[in-house]
Parts: C-alpha cells; sequence; structure tokens
C-alpha cells in the first residue's frame, strides 16, 4: 500500500539572499529593462530606479527614528508606493505588515495593536474607503502632532503615518516628503545596517482572514517568502522577456509573492491594471502593455471572460499565468486556455502560512492533469496526508493535508499557543484542507474540513458537487455548502449565479444532476443569487451564505 506522502525535489538550490539583496541584483543584472509598470498612475520603473528609490525610501524611513525589526504597516491597494514600501521596508530591516484594504476601524485597531506597529503607510480614499478619515478617527491627536511624533491613547505604539496622494491630513508625512527625508539622509545609515539583515529575519505580517475569532498575523522571513516567490515564478518558466499583469491584491501572498517576488527573482515586468480589480481595465491593460502572463482568482477570469467586449482585445501574447486563491473550476480553466490563449497557464495551491504555494502545476502536465488537480509538490517541500488519529491515509483516499519544509511560517506573531495548534512539533503545518494524492504524486483538494457535508452519516465534498454543476450552460458560478437538517444531520444547498440573459428553476438544476451523479450529492436547497460573497483576495464566504440560509430556511420553519 503506497502511501500519500509526497516530498518535491532538491533542485534548484534555495536562494540564501534578502528580499533587498534581490532587488540589488535584479538592478545589476537587468538595469534597464521594465521593472515596475502603472498605466493608471503613469509610472513606469526600470530595475534601477526602483532600487535607487527604494532605497532612497528605506534611508527616509531610518531618518524618521524607525528601527530594524520595527513594523511598519502598509494599508492600501494596488498602487507604486506599495511595491516601493515593500521593498524599502526589507531593505531597512523592518517588517512590513500588509493591511486588508477591506479593514473598517475595529479590525485596524486591533492589527495595529496586535504586532504594535511603530508606522501606517497609507493611501488617499478610495469609494467606500477613506483611510486617512478612519486613521484620524482612531488617532485624533495626529491633528496636533508633528510627523513621526505621534502619540495616540488608542494606538499607544504608532509614532508615524505616512500618506500617499498629494492633500495630506495634518500630522501625517507625505509619500514625498518621505523620499526627500530620504535624500537628505544619504545611505549611510541604511549602508551601517545592511550586512546585518539575513535571510532567516521576518520581513513580512499578513493576517489571515479571520472566518473565526480573531485574525492571526502569520510571520514571514526573507527566505520563506523570496524562495516561494522564485520557485513559483520556475514554474511558470518566467525570463526577463515576461509581462505579469497582477490585478490580485498585493497586501495577500498572491499579489506581493507570486507576483512582485516572482518578477524580482526573474526579471519580469510587473504591471499593475489599477487600484481595485476591474475586468475592462485589466483585459486593456494585458492588451496595451502586451503581457505574456496574466493571474486571477476563478472569479476574476470569469468577469473577464465573461464581459460583453472581451472580444475586442488582443490577447495573443498571453502564454502563462496563475489561477489560485479558491478552487479552479474545470470549465473555466478550459475557457482560459481556449478563449485567452493561456496555454501555459499554472494552479497553484497553499496558504499564508506556507507561503503560500507547494502545489503547482508543471507547464508539461497534460491538460486534463492541469485542470483537475493543484499539480505536484513544490520543491524542498514535504507533504503528507493524515486521518483524525494522525496517521498517513493510503493513496487516493481523502486526508488533511500537512506541510513541511523551508516556507512554513515562523509562527503566528504573539500567539505561541496557536502556532503550536498549527504547526506541530516535527515542524507539520496543519492547512485544515482535504486532499487526494494519485499514484504519481498529483494533489487534489476535495475540500476544507469544515466545509465537508455529512448528510446521514456519508461524507460529501461539495467541490465535486461543484464541478459538475459548472457543466451546465446556463451556469456562470456556483457554491455548495451544508445546512442544517433534522432528519439527516446536514443538506446540501447550492447557490447558483447564471449567465446573462439566461433563466431557471431549481428542479431543471436537480434534473441535470439525476442519474449523473449520486441522489445524496444533488443539492435540496438551490437558490439563484446576483453574487456570491468574497473576501478582497476573492476567496469564496460559504460561512456567510451558511449563515442567510440558515436564516432563511428558519423563517419558511417558522410561517409553517
Amino acid at each position: 500500500m503506497k502511501e500519500s506522502y509526497v516530498r518535491g525535489g532538491n533542485e534548484p538550490p534555495l536562494l540564501e539572499i534578502t528580499i533587498g539583496q534581490a532587488l540589488d541584483l535584479a538592478a545589476t543584472t537587468w538595469p534597464e529593462q521594465d521593472a515596475l509598470v502603472c498605466p493608471a498612475q503613469s509610472v513606469r520603473l526600470s530595475w534601477l530606479d526602483l532600487q535607487a528609490r527604494a532605497e532612497t525610501l528605506a534611508a527616509g524611513l531610518l531618518a524618521m527614528g524607525l528601527k530594524p525589526g520595527e513594523r511598519i504597516g502598509i494599508w492600501s491597494l494596488n498602487r507604486v508606493e506599495w511595491t516601493l514600501t515593500q521593498f524599502a521596508a526589507a531593505k531597512a530591516g523592518l517588517i512590513l505588515v500588509t493591511v486588508n484594504p477591506a479593514y473598517r476601524l475595529s479590525e485596524l485597531e486591533y492589527a495595529l495593536n496586535k504586532v504594535k506597529m511603530a508606522a501606517l503607510v497609507i493611501s488617499p480614499p478610495f469609494k467606500s474607503s477613506d483611510y486617512p478619515g478612519m486613521v484620524t478617527a482612531l488617532a485624533p491627536e495626529l491633528a496636533n502632532a508633528a510627523p513621526g511624533e505621534l502619540r495616540a491613547a488608542r494606538l499607544p505604539h504608532l509614532r508615524l503615518v505616512v500618506q500617499m496622494g498629494e492633500r495630506i491630513t495634518p500630522g501625517a508625512l507625505s509619500f514625498n516628503a518621505l523620499e526627500n527625508a530620504g535624500r537628505e539622509a544619504g545611505g549611510a545609515a541604511l549602508a551601517a545596517i545592511a550586512p546585518h539583515i539575513t535571510a532567516a529575519d521576518a520581513v513580512n505580517i499578513q493576517f489571515t482572514s479571520g472566518t473565526t475569532g480573531a485574525p492571526k498575523g502569520v510571520t514571514l522571513s526573507h527566505r520563506n517568502i523570496l524562495n516561494n516567490g522564485y520557485l513559483v515564478g520556475r514554474g511558470m518558466a518566467l525570463t526577463p522577456q515576461d509581462r505579469i499583469c497582477i490585478p490580485v491584491p498585493l497586501y495577500h501572498c498572491f499579489g506581493m509573492v507570486m507576483g512582485n517576488l516572482a518578477c524580482v527573482t526573474h526579471g519580469a515586468t510587473m504591471i499593475y491594471p489599477g487600484e481595485g480589480f476591474d475586468p475592462l481595465i485589466t483585459l486593456q491593460t494585458a492588451t496595451d502593455e502586451r503581457c505574456t502572463a496574466l493571474y486571477g482568482v476563478p472569479t476574476m477570469f470569469i468577469a473577464e471572460l465573461d464581459h460583453p467586449h472581451f472580444a475586442t482585445f488582443d490577447l495573443s501574447r498571453l502564454r502563462t499565468g496563475i489561477m489560485a486563491g479558491s478552487p479552479c473550476p474545470i470549465e473555466v480553466m478550459r475557457r482560459v486556455v481556449d478563449k485567452m490563449h493561456i496555454r501555459d497557464i499554472t494552479i497553484c495551491y497553499g496558504m499564508t502560512e506556507t507561503s503560500p504555494v507547494s502545489f503547482q502545476t508543471g507547464l508539461e502536465d497534460p491538460l486534463e492533469r492541469r485542470v483537475s488537480t493543484v499539480g505536484r509538490v513544490h520543491p524542498h517541500l514535504e507533504v503528507k496526508l493524515i486521518d483524525t488519529d494522525g496517521n498517513i491515509v493510503p493513496r487516493g483516499t481523502p486526508g488533511e493535508l500537512c506541510t513541511r519544509g523551508y516556507s512554513v511560517m515562523t509562527g503566528y506573531w504573539d500567539e505561541p499557543e496557536q502556532t503550536a495548534q498549527a504547526k506541530d512539533a516535527e515542524g507539520w503545518m496543519h492547512t485544515g484542507d482535504l486532499a487526494t494524492i494519485d499514484d504519481e504524486g498529483f494533489c487534489n483538494i476535495v475540500g476544507r474540513i469544515k466545509d465537508m457535508v455529512i448528510r446521514g452519516g456519508e461524507n460529501l465534498y461539495p467541490r465535486e458537487i461543484e464541478e459538475y454543476l459548472y457543466r451546465h450552460p446556463k451556469i456562470q458560478d456556483v457554491q455548495v455548502f451544508g445546512v442544517p437538517d433534522a432528519l439527516y444531520g446536514e443538506e446540501l444547498c447550492a447557490w447558483v449565479i447564471l449567465r446573462e440573459g439566461k433563466e431557471m428553476e431549481a428542479e431543471e438544476l436537480r434534473d441535470f444532476c439525476r442519474g449523473q451523479i449520486a441522489h445524496q450529492k444533488i443539492p435540496r436547497h438551490v437558490r439563484f443569487v446576483q453574487e456570491l460573497p468574497i473576501t478582497v483576495t476573492g476567496k469564496i464566504q460559504k460561512f456567510r451564505m451558511r449563515e442567510a440560509m440558515i436564516r432563511e430556511l428558519q423563517g419558511l420553519a417558522g410561517e409553517d
């Protein structure tokens, strides 16, 4: 009996450098090539430009009194300043805390105080998010403080607020002024600390989505995320000729690791279509900038493919890209390959706690494998699937996926008990995901342990049912989950988004299932909706759907 245990290869060797050193290497190797392009801000930087501005900004942060090891937050959607701050923080020995742009007051206050954030870089207001307004609501003392000398009752550790844009809140320092401070200070302080920054140092804290309990700060080192970006890029066969369209959020690993750090280690160009995701602007940018790669979560690719003007764009230069973030429907993958010309699209699987990627489909894998699995284990990692008793399950049997190796987080910030629960004494990160591994080592994510539906004592995996329903020509998007049931314990519910102009009754959906999938897998409850609750990174929030359905079903029961 073959066990569900796989180990990645030892090639290529891991990079034993810091993110700052990786930027220096890029500037030396590809000095004049485009590093960063942001059409919305009319900015185009070469690797030499990016290095110079990141060093100036790093010198400015040190000049404002920040010390290596302190935490600096970035609270912004996708802008040039985000990436400048990412590389500047790494060069200054600071730990970059990526703050979710969707956070509101209580979440922001929690995050700032949890990691004792000393500085926060914020963007101008965007749509319904007034970032400067929310900061001043928590720290009204800012209005009377000199820049860098904030003393706020509710945010006792925050000293410096840096603001992008033209209109600057009283007490904040403009981003331009911070760069000017760096120019005035010169590079002496930066040069003095450079030898003391190591690849093992923490460089990033990312808060998990916090669907249950308070968000936890995943702490990642230079070695963790630089190597993960490098190996993901290698899995896509990136070269300095590649130009990556990155509409996914930078505050998440998808943007900042699989995007920015894959580019810096391979000399590819980072291209941001805009601050937030817009399918039309993404298609336009991919065309105008001659992009060879496109990133996205499934809902983004669906929005692009179904845009009424999709056929007017020339996407013929696209070669590769990544679909990740949530389960990738097979039918959507096929359309991406056929209609968007992305013949080398890869699927990546992982979690923030593993930097994030641990599995990736290969460019040489048959299309059937690339659309139906998350590929094989990455180099320098081990993965095992275990049952509830901790025993490794046989190949082809569902079990909890556990990862060990260079990519596993150093821990949750200031949460030793939570860290010990997730990362065991042998270094295995327990993901909470249910998966199978076949005889060739290909992994298939069956679902989340907590999403598994137990109906009448039988385990049902929503992912399998969703994959079948995606085949229906009227269905654009679908999510299946469990709701409480008096007779069976749990019953299946499907939330369905129909294609534009299409109509369907619940019975038509059930008829489509009859005789094709087992009767117990046919959703008892079906709701047609206009949208699905998702996080900023495109992760589907099934717990919110479940809560809404429970309320609705209780209401119906009350009317009986």
